[in-house]
């Protein structure tokens, strides 16, 4: 997941949370311009006592990463990711290493500052499953943010927030495989395909999303719908997961971008133009 949103809307703790719920070992990294791939990957070091090398894991051999700040770093660095969240896998010095089932990542970006940044390849935009917007809270929901953390400078242990595991890698594993069996209709399968490839066709963009793109689509649509409670997918499942699974993916034309045009809105146009199955 990709989670944009102005500083101090809490977009780090929102990962390390979600890790401490999930049970999940953590890891962090702070992108930076001057971070090199083996800065995120490990490296072999030699090592005189044994005349081998050995390898000298980095922060990626984790569960959760969290990418602090990804588009900070240059494209070479971003680019060692992205292995690791397609095939779960990193390859250093030629030799393939096998991450933990449970790997994910979550990164973080900041949209309004933009000196210093490097805009993400394609390639690696398009293995993330969401993008999420994260707003402002509401004038009541900061009213409760200051009123229980407003005596302090910084945040407090994550420890003392009192968050208890309600899963761990077995159980996720169990429900990953669960949703993957849910039915998903040759009706619903024509409504995802045909809604990703309307993408591809529409005069304000320039890129539509890939065939990726329609699998993440199915797969997010059938756990949405366990969820919610059912083991079939209905088409509200594949409209509202729309949006966050393809405005990273959409590349606007340049005709588009003079006339203000955002990708959420391109995206609720092919919504209304397509054909909702019953």
């Amino acid at each position: 997941m990709l989670l944009e949103g102005v500083p101090g809307t809490a977009k780090t703790l929102l990962a390390r949370t979600f890790a401490a719920a999930l049970n999940l070992d953590f890891g962090r990294i702070q992108f930076t311009p001057d971070l090199m791939p083996g800065d995120v990957l490990g490296t072999n070091l030699f090592d005189f006592r044994t005349n081998a090398f050995v390898l000298t894991h980095g922060p990626i051999f984790t569960e959760l990463l969290l990418a602090d700040e990804i588009n900070r770093t240059p494209p070479k660095t971003q680019a060692a990711l992205l292995e690791a969240m397609q095939e779960r896998a990193v390859t250093i010095d030629g030799k393939t290493h096998p991450l933990s089932p449970g790997f994910m990542v979550i990164a973080t970006q900041n949209p309004i500052e933009q000196q210093g940044t490097y805009p993400l390849p394609e390639a690696q935009l398009d293995r993330f499953l969401f993008k999420h917007l994260l707003e402002y809270p509401s004038r009541d929901q900061e009213r409760l943010i200051v009123g229980r953390h407003g005596n302090r400078l910084a945040i407090v242990d994550l420890d003392k927030f009192d968050i208890r595991p309600v899963a761990d890698l077995d159980r996720l594993e169990a429900m990953r495989g669960f949703v993957a069996r849910l039915h998903l209709s040759p009706e619903m399968t024509d409504y995802v395909v045909d809604l990703v490839r309307a993408t591809r066709e529409h005069p304000s963009l320039h890129v539509g999303a890939s065939p990726r793109a329609a699998a993440m689509l199915a797969a997010a649509s059938r756990a949405y719908a366990a969820l919610d409670g059912r083991d079939y997918v209905i088409p509200d499942d594949v409209k509202r997961l729309l949006p966050p699974v393809m405005r990273h993916r959409l590349v606007l034309s340049a005709a588009a971008e003079i006339e203000g045009l955002d990708a959420d809105t391109v995206i609720q146009q092919i919504l209304d133009q397509s054909p909702v199955p019953r």
